[in-house]
């Protein structure tokens, strides 16, 4: 039930059940300097069902969300139109309720929705193989250079600045906990892409992998051959994380002889929703296979010759020879992973290019009314960075007062760059809301 309503005659049965004579009593054990008078924004003698919804919608109101107001927020979170197609089906009882399948066999549908979204995932990255999904994009990159670490033998880790702040301190937690070391080269200010130059003085024997985006957190589009060269010349494997919808557009990690391709799916037909939940990608060549951290689900036959769905692979920590295990992710985003598989397919090959071309085409535009201000030279895809002759918050406060969600302050996370704005341009954005963007920035 939506709402629990308990009459006096209940409360009366579980008090005189414990013990005590009132519901207040239940909290005697709170110190009362730290107890408040009212339950979040309800009363603590409780309102009706009526009030309570309307108490609730309220507050929910005082939020700022992208059906009311145009978006130029990204960073790691796009706002891309979602068929609905989607929601109709992971609407499904079957699916929608369906957890981690610890007796897989049993639960065919959940274990042929994983397969065919392995099946998409290594389509769009032209990768070899693919596990069942990840936490986030983060936990994916982090897991990746857990993977390195363990296949070379070498502890060192690195990575790029141009790559999500976010990933970076998630990858740091990691190594922290693994005895490992990041090391981060620098990027270009000019160019916005990852400085090799840098790269080639920090690589050594000890490197484990080094890791890149692309697009990269600027937006811009990153030279991967030559970072996948430099990382092989020197024994350590290459990991990208990339944004899946680029993908439509862009040439494929596997075209590029990327070892480890990793992202955030949550632009696959996944919500913004406050920041999750989301996806973790992972894919990989296929003599990286059994390093894959979660599990993996094949297609066979059974003894009648028909065909079923297995558990293919498990690298976990629960199973056997678990001392040996290099991970401790136990299980898998399904029902976010189903998101995206249905999203993939109803979009289709056409679809997703479709889809960023628009994205490329818009923002090429949003930077020509915003050409003063662009930081960056190099080609970007759905995102770029300006210089903002004012502080960030500011502006943002004056767009968000026009019905407009502002880009990200980048000033917290770059030092050097206070005073500049990530902006982010997917589909939805009309070229009339780019206008008025730029006419309230200039």
């Amino acid at each position: 039930m939506r709402y629990i309503p308990n009459t006096n005659a209940d409360r009366d049965q579980m008090l005189s059940g414990t013990g005590l004579k009132t519901v207040e009593d239940l909290f005697n054990v709170v110190p009362k300097k730290v107890r408040s008078d009212t339950v979040g924004v309800v009363p603590r003698d409780g309102i009706s069902e009526i009030e309570l919804k309307k108490t609730l919608e309220a507050l929910a109101d005082k939020n700022t969300n992208t059906k009311e107001n145009v978006s130029f927020l990204g960073g790691g979170s796009y706002n891309h139109f979602i068929p609905s197609t989607v929601s109709h089906i992971i609407g499904r009882s079957e699916f929608y309720t369906a957890y981690t399948p610890y007796q897989p066999e049993m639960s065919q549908g959940m274990l042929q929705s994983i397969f065919e979204y392995q099946s998409l995932i290594c389509d769009l990255t032209g990768m070899d193989a693919c596990n069942a999904s990840l936490y986030d994009g983060a936990t994916a990159m982090a897991e990746a250079a857990a993977s390195a670490a363990h296949v070379t033998g070498r502890k060192v880790i690195l990575i790029s600045r141009a790559v999500n702040p976010n990933c970076r301190q998630v990858i740091k937690t990691y190594a922290n906990g693994s005895g490992l070391e990041v090391i981060e080269f620098g990027y270009d200010k000019i160019l916005g892409i990852s400085d090799i130059d840098d790269a080639e003085k920090k690589v050594s024997d000890k490197t484990a992998c080094l890791i890149l985006s692309n697009p990269n957190f600027f937006g811009c589009v990153e030279d991967i051959a030559k970072f996948t060269e430099l990382a092989r010349s020197n024994g350590a494997l290459s990991i990208v994380s990339i944004d899946p919808i680029s993908l439509g557009i862009l040439k494929l990690p596997g075209e590029l002889g990327v070892d480890i391709a990793v992202g955030e799916g949550q632009s696959l037909g996944l919500p913004q929703n406050f920041g999750g939940p989301y996806l973790g990608i992972f894919a990989v060549k296929k003599e990286y296979l059994r390093l894959m951290p979660g599990r993996i689900v094949g297609e066979t036959v059974d003894t009648k010759g028909q065909r079923g769905y297995v558990l293919t692979l498990q690298a976990r920590e629960q199973h056997i020879r678990r001392e040996k295990a290099f991970s401790n992710i136990c299980s898998n985003e399904a029902l976010c992973a189903l998101a995206s598989t249905v999203y993939m397919a109803t979009m289709g090959k056409s679809g997703i290019k479709g889809v960023a071309e628009q994205c490329l085409q818009k923002t090429n535009y949003a930077k020509k009314q915003l050409s003063k201000h662009v930081v960056f030279r190099s080609p970007s895809f759905k995102e770029f960075v300006i210089k903002t002759s004012k502080p960030v918050d500011e502006i943002n406060q004056r767009l968000i007062e026009n019905n407009i969600i502002g880009g990200l302050d980048l000033g917290g996370l770059y030092p050097e760059l206070k005073d500049h704005m990530l902006i982010a341009v997917t589909e939805r954005v009309r070229k009339e809301s780019i206008n008025k963007l730029a006419s309230i920035i200039s």
